[in-house]
């Protein structure tokens, strides 16, 4: 038998209301039969700042500094915590919760999922390996999360090397669907990303951020040489097709299509009602 072919998009450069924009539509289109499982890989344009569904703004976010630094702002359709998208290629994952290859729960969609992003690790010749909580405390500690930072600790499946986090990942099941989608970070600028967030003190800042040295890393600092994005592109591309047994066939939208990606980036991901309204 052949292995299932399903749709991939790059999307390249986009603005952070079509890049959520883009990954509802999938989702809708998905849920209608009107497009097989999919896989994209985007970018952002400007480098954004996108929070989970159910992060309060004005408890955690330091909005003066993500407009100081010209960052973009979204309120992701998915949980988890802030993400800073600069240095990195995003993917998201389509697929219908009914896939047979797919589990029930959350956690062990993910580890297939996953499975992809683990495979491209390995093609760049990194030893990434699952984050698997193993102590109470560290099961206790994924359901009450003390940072507002995504990288700040790894969940269940996701990706580590050398102990430290790689990647982060969110994942939503709407419409019999599940969405899952995930920033892989090449490069990391730690000053940036802590200043776009609220803290009671100084104090509690510098030893989060310390502390944040030994949880997280990107490609780059770990790498024995620099990966490009597009290395990056082809190893995670590769990754998903060996991970998952698909075949990936390219795909590019009409102009329908992008006609109702940009309406709904419009109407919905760049308003002030979903963004602001925690």
């Amino acid at each position: 038998m052949g292995k299932e072919v399903w749709r991939f998009i790059d999307s390249g450069e986009c603005s952070p209301y079509y890049n959520m924009a883009l990954d509802e539509a999938l989702l809708n289109w998905h849920s209608e039969g009107k497009i097989p499982p999919t896989i994209r890989f985007y970018e952002w344009n400007p480098a954004t700042l996108s929070i989970g569904y159910f992060q309060k703004i004005d408890r955690e976010i330091n909005l003066d500094m993500v407009k100081e630094h010209g960052l973009g702002f979204v309120r992701r359709p998915t949980g988890g915590r802030g993400v800073l998208h600069e240095h990195e290629l995003t993917y998201s994952v389509i697929v219908s919760e009914d896939h047979p290859e797919m589990p029930k729960t959350v956690t062990e969609a993910y580890r297939v999922i996953s499975q992809g992003i683990l495979n491209g690790f390995h093609q760049l010749g990194l030893e990434a390996y699952f984050a698997i909580p193993r102590t109470n405390e560290e099961r206790k500690s994924l359901k009450d999360p003390r940072s507002s930072v995504c990288f700040d600790a790894p969940s269940w499946y996701e990706l580590v090397v050398e102990g430290r986090k790689v990647a982060g990942s969110a994942q939503t099941r709407q419409k019999g669907v599940i969405l899952q989608h995930g920033s892989i970070l090449l490069d990391l600028d730690e000053d940036k990303l802590f200043s776009l967030f609220k803290y009671p003190n100084d104090r509690v800042k510098e030893r989060m951020q310390r502390a944040f040295k030994n949880k997280a890393v990107a490609i780059n600092d770990i790498s024995s040489r620099r990966v490009s994005i597009e290395e990056a592109k082809t190893a995670f591309h590769k990754g998903f097709e060996d991970g998952l047994s698909i075949t990936l066939e390219p795909y590019e939208l009409s102009k329908t299509e992008k006609d109702y990606v940009e309406e709904l980036a419009l109407q919905k991901y760049a308003s002030k009602e979903w963004n602001f309204k925690r």
